[in-house]
């Protein structure tokens, strides 16, 4: 699910450098990797447009980064159903049962209990 050709939307990414969905995006994004931004309250983040949902984005997504409570998760996930999204990965705090069971029955990948910052650095 790490791949340089893969595009990745980060769905909790922020301009505040604290939180993780700021250090996500600048890891990804200074790796090399193509990133897009995805916040409701947000008009551009590390110099990228960001936008208000997965949809609003028409270019494609590979995988779909979750960095936001599991209840946001839970419900983004049937935007990444409607769209045939095949791959999510959902970063340590933002998973719960009811999201790896929706997962399961709409056969999308799914990773969880990994960061995607530490997995990326070994490929």
């Amino acid at each position: 699910m790490i791949d340089k050709k893969y595009t990745y939307a980060i769905v909790g990414a922020s301009n505040n450098e604290e939180k993780y969905g700021y250090k996500v995006l600048r890891d990804l994004k200074d790796a090399g990797y193509k990133v897009v931004p995805i916040n409701p309250r947000e008009k551009e983040i590390l110099g990228l447009r960001a936008y208000l949902k997965l949809s609003d984005y028409k270019e494609g997504i590979d995988v779909v980064v979750f960095v936001v409570p599991p209840q946001v998760t839970e419900a983004v996930l049937k935007e990444v159903r409607e769209l045939e999204i095949k791959n999510v990965w959902m970063q340590p705090g933002s998973e719960s049962w009811e999201a790896i069971e929706y997962c399961e029955k709409n056969n999308i990948n799914y990773i969880h209990n990994a960061c995607i910052m530490i997995d990326r650095k070994q490929v």
